[in-house]
Protein backbone atom coordinates (compact mmCIF):
# COMPACT_ATOMS: atom_id res chain seq x y z
CA UNK A 1 0.00 0.00 0.00
CA UNK A 2 1.49 3.37 -0.47
CA UNK A 3 0.55 6.27 1.20
CA UNK A 4 -0.11 9.73 -0.17
CA UNK A 5 -0.70 12.69 2.46
CA UNK A 6 -1.11 16.36 1.01
CA UNK A 7 -0.48 19.66 2.48
CA UNK A 8 -0.56 23.09 2.20
CA UNK A 9 -3.90 23.98 0.84
CA UNK A 10 -5.48 27.17 1.87
CA UNK A 11 -6.94 30.03 1.11
CA UNK A 12 -6.16 33.31 -1.35
CA UNK A 13 -7.14 35.90 -3.28
CA UNK A 14 -7.15 35.83 -7.50
CA UNK A 15 -3.58 36.42 -8.40
CA UNK A 16 -2.36 34.85 -5.29
CA UNK A 17 0.20 31.73 -5.15
CA UNK A 18 -0.10 28.21 -3.34
CA UNK A 19 2.38 25.67 -2.82
CA UNK A 20 1.02 21.82 -2.44
CA UNK A 21 3.34 18.85 -1.45
CA UNK A 22 2.26 15.43 -1.22
CA UNK A 23 4.38 13.35 0.81
CA UNK A 24 4.96 9.56 -0.38
CA UNK A 25 7.02 6.86 -0.56
CA UNK A 26 6.61 5.84 -4.55
CA UNK A 27 9.68 7.46 -5.51
CA UNK A 28 11.31 4.02 -3.82
CA UNK A 29 9.77 2.43 -7.02
CA UNK A 30 11.55 2.48 -10.34
CA UNK A 31 8.98 3.55 -12.47
CA UNK A 32 5.98 5.33 -11.89
CA UNK A 33 3.29 7.88 -12.52
CA UNK A 34 2.56 10.34 -9.67
CA UNK A 35 0.02 13.53 -10.64
CA UNK A 36 -2.47 16.13 -9.22
CA UNK A 37 -6.06 15.63 -9.39
CA UNK A 38 -8.63 18.43 -8.18
CA UNK A 39 -12.85 17.92 -7.66
CA UNK A 40 -14.76 21.57 -7.54
CA UNK A 41 -17.90 21.81 -6.01
CA UNK A 42 -20.55 20.15 -8.12
CA UNK A 43 -17.91 18.55 -10.59
CA UNK A 44 -15.86 15.79 -11.43
CA UNK A 45 -12.21 15.11 -10.73
CA UNK A 46 -10.26 16.41 -13.39
CA UNK A 47 -6.68 16.26 -13.76
CA UNK A 48 -4.09 18.98 -13.31
CA UNK A 49 -0.69 17.85 -13.92
CA UNK A 50 1.17 14.74 -13.54
CA UNK A 51 5.08 13.62 -13.72
CA UNK A 52 6.83 10.39 -13.97
CA UNK A 53 10.16 8.69 -13.18
CA UNK A 54 11.64 9.86 -15.96
CA UNK A 55 10.92 13.81 -15.15
CA UNK A 56 8.20 14.27 -17.96
CA UNK A 57 5.27 16.05 -17.48
CA UNK A 58 1.82 16.56 -18.30
CA UNK A 59 -0.41 19.75 -17.75
CA UNK A 60 -3.94 20.13 -18.41
CA UNK A 61 -4.79 22.95 -20.76
CA UNK A 62 -6.46 25.46 -17.97
CA UNK A 63 -2.70 25.24 -15.63
CA UNK A 64 -0.14 25.68 -18.55
CA UNK A 65 1.92 28.59 -17.93
CA UNK A 66 0.60 28.93 -14.34
CA UNK A 67 1.23 25.70 -12.20
CA UNK A 68 4.36 23.96 -12.44
CA UNK A 69 4.65 20.05 -10.97
CA UNK A 70 8.51 18.52 -9.56
CA UNK A 71 9.65 16.15 -7.36
CA UNK A 72 12.29 15.88 -4.90
CA UNK A 73 13.27 12.29 -4.55
CA UNK A 74 15.33 13.18 -1.61
CA UNK A 75 12.76 14.47 0.17
CA UNK A 76 10.18 11.74 -1.01
CA UNK A 77 7.85 15.22 -1.72
CA UNK A 78 6.00 16.04 -4.88
CA UNK A 79 4.76 19.25 -5.26
CA UNK A 80 2.79 21.68 -6.99
CA UNK A 81 3.31 25.52 -7.51
CA UNK A 82 0.35 27.60 -8.16
CA UNK A 83 0.97 30.89 -9.71
CA UNK A 84 -1.96 33.63 -10.76
CA UNK A 85 -4.64 31.78 -9.26
CA UNK A 86 -8.26 31.92 -10.41
CA UNK A 87 -11.25 32.06 -8.62
CA UNK A 88 -11.99 28.41 -10.71
CA UNK A 89 -9.38 27.28 -9.39
CA UNK A 90 -11.71 26.22 -6.29
CA UNK A 91 -11.22 22.82 -5.05
CA UNK A 92 -10.38 19.81 -3.37
CA UNK A 93 -6.30 19.09 -4.58
CA UNK A 94 -5.28 15.08 -4.30
CA UNK A 95 -2.39 13.59 -5.39
CA UNK A 96 -2.35 10.49 -6.54
CA UNK A 97 -0.25 7.23 -7.88
CA UNK A 98 0.62 4.47 -10.01
CA UNK A 99 3.34 2.19 -9.38
CA UNK A 100 4.38 0.81 -13.59
CA UNK A 101 5.40 -2.66 -14.06
CA UNK A 102 7.64 -1.54 -16.62
CA UNK A 103 9.79 1.27 -17.86
CA UNK A 104 8.11 4.72 -18.89
CA UNK A 105 6.51 4.02 -22.26
CA UNK A 106 4.37 7.05 -22.03
CA UNK A 107 3.76 10.24 -20.95
CA UNK A 108 1.73 10.12 -17.54
CA UNK A 109 -2.22 10.70 -17.88
CA UNK A 110 -4.55 12.93 -16.27
CA UNK A 111 -7.19 10.09 -16.50
CA UNK A 112 -8.47 9.33 -12.72
CA UNK A 113 -9.24 6.33 -13.47
CA UNK A 114 -5.51 4.81 -14.49
CA UNK A 115 -4.46 6.16 -10.88
CA UNK A 116 -4.80 3.03 -8.12
CA UNK A 117 -3.61 5.15 -4.96
CA UNK A 118 -4.85 8.73 -3.59
CA UNK A 119 -4.17 10.60 -0.88
CA UNK A 120 -6.92 12.46 1.61
CA UNK A 121 -7.42 15.68 -0.16
CA UNK A 122 -5.95 19.72 0.32
CA UNK A 123 -8.36 22.28 0.19
CA UNK A 124 -7.64 25.62 -1.74
CA UNK A 125 -10.41 28.12 -2.23
CA UNK A 126 -9.82 31.39 -4.17
CA UNK A 127 -11.63 34.31 -3.80
CA UNK A 128 -12.21 37.19 -6.40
Amino acid sequence: QVQLVESGGGSVQAGGSLRLSCATPVFTYNNYYIAWFRQGPGKEREGVAAIDSDNDTRYAESVKGRFTISQDNAKNTMYLQMNNLRPEDTAMYYCAAKILSSVVLRLPTLVPQDYNYWGQGTQVTVSS
